[in-house]
């Protein structure tokens, strides 16, 4: 699954491909928000962690867990 991280003042997004769920990642950011030291730690799909301090976080866009079709396909009508 994609997801896209929006981090104050930076001016382009983060976007990583994970394997955990949108429940897991949204779980951990709240378990981040709520720690002194407030990191939210994921693991991307090639297993590179990615740190990123929870408060500074503006927005969390969890995508869908579906793959997207490639290439070129009818439409059945």
């Amino acid at each position: 699954m994609e997801i896209r991280i929006g981090v104050v003042d930076a001016p382009r997004e983060v976007v990583i491909e994970v394997t955990d769920s949108a429940d897991d990642i949204a779980e951990a950011y709240r378990g981040a928000l709520g720690q002194s030291d407030g990191v939210l730690r994921l693991t991307d799909a090639k297993g590179r962690i990615l740190l990123i301090p929870a408060a500074r976080v503006a927005y969390l866009d969890l995508g869908s867990p579906g793959h997207r079709p490639v290439g070129f396909g009818m439409l059945e009508q």
